[in-house]
């Protein structure tokens, strides 16, 4: 996932990013060899990705869990994620957008991104389509009878949000509705997760020309060819042994995947650079907020679901 540089010290997200208030100060380190030796003794120290790698492993495997049960045994647990998920995404992304005095109208939209998960994998598209406008709408006539000023502004940030993350999101479970939808799932995340995994390797070691450098200075071009790599074996893989489609099917979802996940780990990266905040919130030790877990999925789910339902049959 992308990370951004902490804000500048003094500026409006520099407490929210790390926790602390204006007049706290950071304790000094020991110096010399000493101060040295406790530094690398510390067992939460950051990696170089600027993570807690130990928390941010038992965090991520503690969220693995349900989701396998749920694509496996229990769909109806993996649209319970899905759906909380969701709701605390919007949350996250309300919180921080408060910081610029842009006012997300948290109970309209909270509501509709408890709501188009489940409209989503009951109604597949369509149902997703229904409740993406009767969500708007509720919103619309939420801030008309609001009496707050910069109404028109809460508008468009309640729908911002209700777009990007609700309703992006929900496109995975409309994937759950083709046969063997689980394992389209399936292999969408394992994409994205070697998209994580193999850029960050390569990006670490090799990474040298930096793609965005003004909006996400560490994620370097290396790193990109590294996530088109590792990829590339996944879901070769997965096309003709999860999915029985052809070889080129599982490259082509490969490119998609990993295109898409790079523009939305960019995107978040470039909402958090504007608003001065290093996470979303930080719910997930070591990994931040949840939208910071996200950031890649919610822009990758719709473009698999739309490349699928192109050259796969049993999507409705």
């Amino acid at each position: 996932m992308a990370d951004v540089d902490p804000p500048e010290a003094g500026s409006p997200g520099a407490d929210l990013a790390t926790g602390t208030r204006a007049h706290e100060k950071t304790p000094p380190r020991g110096r010399g060899l000493l101060g040295r030796r406790r530094s690398r003794a510390d067992p939460t120290r950051a990696s170089r990705a600027g993570r807690n790698l130990p928390a941010a492993t038992g965090v991520g495997l503690a969220l693995l869990l349900p989701v396998l049960v749920g694509l496996l045994f229990f769909p109806i647990v993996f649209v319970g994620m899905v759906t909380i998920f969701g709701m605390v995404g919007v949350w996250e992304v309300g919180r921080a957008l408060a910081i610029r005095r842009l006012r997300v109208p948290l109970v309209p939209t909270i509501a509709g991104a408890a709501v188009l998960p489940s409209a989503a994998y009951f109604g597949g598209g369509e149902g997703l389509a229904a409740a993406i406008v009767g969500s708007l709408l509720v919103l619309f006539v939420w801030q008309s009878l609001d009496p707050a000023p910069e109404g028109a502004r809460s508008l468009v940030a309640g729908a911002f949000t209700l777009l990007w993350v609700p309703f992006m999101l929900s496109f995975a479970l409309v994937l759950m509705r083709a046969d063997d939808g689980f394992l389209i799932i399936a292999t969408l995340l394992l994409l994205v997760v070697a998209n994580d995994t193999f850029g960050y390797l390569i990006g670490s070691f090799f990474g040298k020309h930096a793609m965005a450098p003004k909006i996400s200075p560490k994620k370097s071009w290396e790193g990109f060819g590294g996530s088109i790599g590792g990829a590339f074996v996944v879901g070769g893989l997965c096309a003709v042994f999860l999915l029985g489609q052809p070889i080129w099917l599982g490259l082509a979802l490969a490119v998609a995947v990993v295109a898409a996940a790079t523009a939305g780990d960019l995107a978040e990266s470039m909402i958090k650079r504007e608003l001065g905040v290093k996470d979303m919130s930080s719910i997930l030790p070591g990994h931040g907020g949840v939208m910071d877990r996200l950031d890649s999925i919610v822009f990758a789910a719709p473009t698999a679901y739309l490349l699928s339902a192109t050259l796969m049959p049993g999507l409705r």
